[in-house]
């Protein structure tokens, strides 16, 4: 159980989000040239936020801007329902990175007029420009008003339907007057399959078709999105000459080099380094990482999380990574697809310092990285479990929701008493032994190729499936990270009440599930759910007019979960599309209409918002006589006025 400590972790809530902050402990603990490091690669991290908002939308920058010019200028009543509501969707607006909701996809409409838009042009005014002038207005009017109202202008920024042409249908802009079949055919020719040690095609470029011709513009200095990545580089370059030994610096260099050219073999060098620096305590992921924002999982969204190195806590996730080829040699999974050698995979637990780009502000809470597929069984994977981001949601963590959904009084004291160390747990098996576990056979296309659309999906459900077969294992007793097996319960409990209940309030009524890590969720608490039917696994219950799936057999349900991994590592394996396709249309899109009703009234009664984001703390150099003498943490506790700084300070594009 977590004891509760006087840091104030919530912030605000607007729409459906709640606002929290995270603290940095062990920073003081540095030394000057480790802060100095930390703060170089915050201002790395923090120089290239803008472009995942163009690469979101790309129109968002023009948007983006219009709203804060209103938000620092706007000289009428604040204090008005109308502009309350467009102070609204200005915080949704930066917390998705752009004008589609971060998780749904689906665009944000506001809940302003156009005539309320009106008004606040024309009381908006600055020393240098007077917005006021009619012709401003008019020419804001005629162009932001199909971007920002209307609802079937870039309606949403991924769609995976199977029945779309989801190049065409998805507002990203990572492809431009290309057709999904242009795209798919495009890769089809340039791609060498017996190419063992093949570049991440198209991860960082948008492909466009201009006068016929299909070519790539590729992100870096001197290409697209040149005058951000400039600034990137002159922070990591000041960050190499203040490295904490030899590898760090040459990753460091070699990171440089990659920005400086595109060069995507220069990438994989840098991984490569990367995953060899196991003792630096100050780290950094900068780059175009996950390519969940890609229908097809090509082109890289921008993320960079800056950390230190959690010492006490490393000692938990490493006693799993050592054990890591025990886990494989013991998976469910056929013995063709087992890795025979599990190489160099390290893990760690880290405290956040800042996370800029897709990681921010919705974060995740466990990495594992790269995600090339050859680097990872030839030279392995780093893992790292986000230990304060984690704390920091314990913390806010509410006990309403909890009774809300749990069935009995016994199903919540589990859930108070061991939720938090399982929570801890998955993310580390899903993180460092599901993503690093399995192989794909010879002469079968990298996931991504294979599996297209469901790609994702069908990775997190891989890793999800194999953090849930082990969670319960005496063998996490043994190594003495799991207390005893009671608390592996708390954790299925909380996994099925998630998948078929919770997580349900996320999403309109109406829509299906987009994200893949929704879908990998519903898809694997539905199958298991229905695949164990026969012998009453998990069983639909009835309280006083509410629903709730109650696990009867937990170790029924382990082997449930071991069948459920055997398929979905034979369809990783062996690239079945098809597979891919019947298991998560079938399980992990569609939402029971009268259960989705239901879930949504009950939530809604607790005025608790579904989704929750950061406001990073600040790194404040010290100065005495022009050198840097230490670096200070600030907990800021506004977010309108951190998104704010930022604008004035990181808008390089």
């Amino acid at each position: 159980m977590i004891e509760k400590d006087n840091f104030i972790y919530q912030s605000e809530k607007f729409a459906d989000i709640e606002i929290l902050r995270y603290r940095v402990p062990g920073f003081e603990e540095l030394s000057l040239k480790q802060k100095e490091l930390a703060y170089y690669l915050y201002e790395a991290a923090l120089s290239g936020r803008n472009i995942l908002y163009d690469q979101h939308y790309k129109e968002n920058l023009t948007i983006k801007n219009f709203i804060e010019i209103i938000v620092k200028y706007y000289t009428g009543n604040r204090e008005t329902d109308e502009f309350k509501k467009f102070m609204t969707y200005a915080k949704r607006v930066w917390f998705s990175n752009g004008i589609h909701h971060h998780y749904s996809m689906k665009k944000i409409l506001p809940d302003f007029s156009v005539e309320n838009m009106i008004e606040f042009v024309e009381h908006t005014s600055q020393p240098s420009i007077k917005i006021a002038d009619i012709r401003i207005v008019e020419q804001y009017i005629e162009m932001l008003v199909p971007l920002i109202f209307n609802s079937d202008v870039a309606a949403r920024r991924v769609n995976l339907d199977a029945n779309s042409d989801v190049i065409l249908t998805s507002a990203n802009n990572f492809y431009e007057g290309l057709t999904q079949k242009e795209v798919e055919e495009y890769y089809m020719r340039i791609i060498d399959k017996n190419d063992k040690t093949p570049i991440s095609y198209g991860l960082n470029s948008k492909l466009v078709k201009e006068n016929g011709k299909i070519k790539e513009k590729v992100w870096k200095a001197g290409g697209m999105y040149s005058r951000a990545i400039e600034k990137i580089i002159f922070w990591l370059e000041e960050a190499a000459g203040v490295a904490e030994n030899e590898i760090q610096k040459l990753t460091l260099e070699k990171l440089i080099e990659y920005y400086k050219t595109g060069n995507l073999k220069l990438f994989d060098e840098y991984n490569i380094l990367w995953l060899q620096d196991t003792e630096s305590r100050v780290d950094t992921v900068n780059g175009f990482i996950e390519v969940y924002g890609d229908p097809l999982g090509y082109r890289g969204s921008f993320e960079a999380i800056v950390s230190i190195k959690d010492l006490e806590a490393t000692k938990r996730i490493k006693a799993i990574s050592d054990q890591a080829q025990w886990f494989e040699d013991n998976s469910p999974i056929d013995s063709r697809f087992k890795k025979k050698n599990v190489t160099g995979i390290t893990a760690k637990a880290i405290t956040v310092v800042v996370e800029s780009g897709d990681s921010s502000p919705s974060t995740p809470i466990g990495i594992n990285l790269p995600n090339s597929t050859w680097i990872r069984e030839k030279y392995g994977s780093k893992s790292v479990n986000l230990e304060n981001i984690v704390y920091a949601y314990m913390m806010a963590e509410s006990e309403e929701l909890l009774r809300e959904f749990s069935f009995s009084e016994d199903e919540v004291e589990s859930a108070k008493k061991y939720s938090a160390i399982a929570d801890v747990l998955h993310t580390d098996l899903h993180e460092v032994i599901g993503h690093g576990s399995g192989q794909i056979m010879p002469g079968v296309a990298a996931p991504k190729q294979a599996l297209k659309n469901y790609a994702s999906t069908i990775e997190e459900t891989r890793a999800d499936l194999v953090a849930l077969y082990y969670l319960p294992d005496e063998k996490l007793v043994e190594i003495g990270v799991l207390p005893n097996l009671e608390a592996s319960k708390a954790g299925y409990d909380k996994y099925i009440r998630n998948g078929m209940l919770v997580q349900l309030a996320r999403i309109e009524i109406g829509d299906n599930l987009e994200e893949s890590h929704m879908r990998n969720r519903q898809l694997i608490s539905k199958w298991v759910y229905e695949h164990g039917k026969d012998k009453n696994v998990i069983e639909r219950k009835i309280k006083n007019g509410k629903t709730y799936f109650v696990i009867n057999d937990h170790l029924k349900l382990r082997d449930l979960f071991g069948r459920l991994l055997k398929e979905v590592q034979r369809i990783t394996s062996t690239g079945d599309f098809e597979s891919a396709r019947n298991l998560v249309e079938t399980y992990g899109v569609k939402i029971e209409a009268k259960l989705h009703k239901e879930v949504k009234e009950r939530y809604d009664k607790l005025g608790i918002p579904p989704y929750k984001g950061f406001i990073n703390p600040v790194l404040h150099p010290v100065f005495q006589d022009d050198k840097i003498i230490d670096i200070k943490v600030e907990y800021p506790e506004d977010f309108t006025r951190q998104m704010l700084f930022y604008a004035e300070k990181y808008s390089y594009l």
